[in-house]
């Protein structure tokens, strides 16, 4: 049975006049007390039209209830179409994204602005079963007075939360609405009910991407080579661990500290991240890069094999030791046509070379990085010229087309060139000489070195087959 709408209705009045409210529900009085500090008048207060019509649509469109549809429709609408009601469904704020039932409900429903795209919360329209559902985080049902605003008096609705089994977050509320003559008692347990089958809904679905993202990414947790760490949905919850026992990781931060203490590292994958527990170590590691003329690397000592993509992504990050998002490495990389997709995934590989040496959120690297052409940058800075020249040992990456690499790899030779020719020292003009094919150059070596020296007679050679 239904309360008395009579004695709602003093109960309601006795409320807002100051007098006890003796027999109201405890929960109601407390959202009634919530609403009117929230300045909603009783008497002339109608819930605000937040969303428009192509606004809803892309709402819905992203909201995790579209999927649920289905099944809503099918425990609730055809339930609310023969019982004169009508089912409600809200995002976590309380927002009508559907509303869809008995069309001359649905008619009473607009008049009174219960309508797609208007704000049912408690602050915005007072007590009311999708407001308070959310407010409370558990099933109301409010009968007729005891919605705070009069001209709602005459509805009877039951609401339900309905949880995200990811995080345990509130996503929204089913609700059903209708007269307070076709209230059935069965209804308020029936929504109840409709709620917790969308979330065990939800949980399959869940579990089923979770098995996707495992399979998928089981690669970067074989690439750890024994060092704890996980594979992290993108909410940060484990989905697979070495040698880890959190449950839920932060993943709003590069770096996190686990109960245990320890020091994890966050990165980023195409969905989800890997967590990474790397060793301690008292010195950071040695990172060479021998890229001018060639192609070399080695990190502590231990050769790498590197790929051109590879070593293009190692000298924008030795030229940018701050930092690049994956967006700007693209552009560094690609021009305009760069994808950020595709320089993670080559990151990826790349990182199962270089381990927590290379870091994200901004992508950098965490070494002594030594670069030859590093040196040669250093040493013009320092106005050191000999020591720039005999550093130069060819073009940077001669066969890469990457943007970033064509400019430092122009810039350095244009300058070790303008230096060695303005310095006219016979050291550092051979020693250029030596890397590059310089007609004016080789013609200022031939006039700046005695003919005793036996460099006179090679640079004259060289000279010749330049011009030739």
């Amino acid at each position: 049975m239904h309360p008395d709408p009579r004695l709602l209705a003093g109960l309601h009045e006795a409320e807002l006049t100051g007098s006890p409210s003796t027999g109201a529900r405890e929960f109601i009085v407390e959202s009634w007390r919530r609403s009117l500090a929230a300045r909603v008048d009783p008497d002339h207060h109608q819930p605000p039209l937040v969303l428009a019509p192509d606004e809803v649509a892309e709402v819905r469109g992203a909201h995790p209830l579209a999927a649920m549809l289905p099944v809503l429709r099918e425990t609730l609408v055809a339930i609310a179409r023969d019982a004169d009601q009508i089912m409600i469904v809200t995002d976590a704020e309380g927002h009508v994204l559907w509303c869809e039932g008995a069309s001359a409900v649905r008619g009473r429903a607009e008049r009174v602005h219960l309508t797609e795209g208007s704000r049912w919360s408690e602050d915005a329209i007072g007590t009311n079963a999708m407001g308070t559902a959310l407010a409370l985080g558990r099933p109301v049902t409010v009968h007729s007075a005891e919605h705070l605003v009069r001209a709602y008096h005459d509805w009877t609705c039951a609401a339900s939360p309905v949880r995200d089994p990811d995080t345990g977050r509130t996503i929204g509320v089913v609700d059903l609405s209708g007269s307070l003559r076709t209230a059935h008692p069965t209804i308020s347990a029936l929504v109840a009910t409709t709620a917790r089958l969308v979330e065990s809904q939800l949980q399959v679905r869940l579990a089923l991407r979770d098995q996707r993202l495992r399979e998928a990414n089981r690669p970067h947790l074989a690439a750890l080579r024994g060092e704890p760490g996980a594979l992290l949905s993108p909410t940060g919850r484990v989905l697979a661990s070495a040698d880890l026992r959190a449950r839920r990781v932060d993943v709003t931060a590069d770096r996190v500290r686990l109960a245990d203490g320890r020091e994890a590292l966050v990165e980023p994958l195409d969905e989800g991240y890997l967590l990474r527990v790397p060793r301690r170590s008292g010195r950071r590691p040695v990172l060479s890069l021998r890229f001018l003329g060639g192609l070399a690397g080695s990190l502590g000592g231990r050769a790498l094999v590197l790929s051109l993509r590879h070593a293009e992504l190692l000298t924008a990050l030795a030229l940018h030791p701050r930092g690049l998002t994956a967006e700007q490495l693209a552009l560094h990389l690609y021009g305009e046509r760069g994808n950020p997709a595709t320089v993670r995934a080559e990151l990826h590989r790349l990182r199962a070379q270089l381990g927590d040496v290379l870091l994200t959120r901004p992508y950098r690297l965490s070494a002594d990085v030594q670069g030859d052409f590093l040196a040669v940058r250093a040493a013009l800075r320092a106005g050191d010229v000999p020591a720039a020249a005999a550093a130069y040992q060819g073009e940077l990456l001669p066969r890469s087309d990457a943007p970033v690499v064509r400019a430092e790899r122009e810039e350095l030779a244009a300058a070790v060139r303008r230096g060695v020719l303005d310095h006219d020292d016979a050291d550092a003009l051979w020693a250029f000489a030596g890397a590059v094919e310089d007609v004016e150059v080789l013609e200022r070596l031939v006039r700046r070195l005695p003919r005793p020296d036996p460099r006179h007679a090679l640079a004259e050679t060289r000279l010749r087959r330049a011009l030739a």
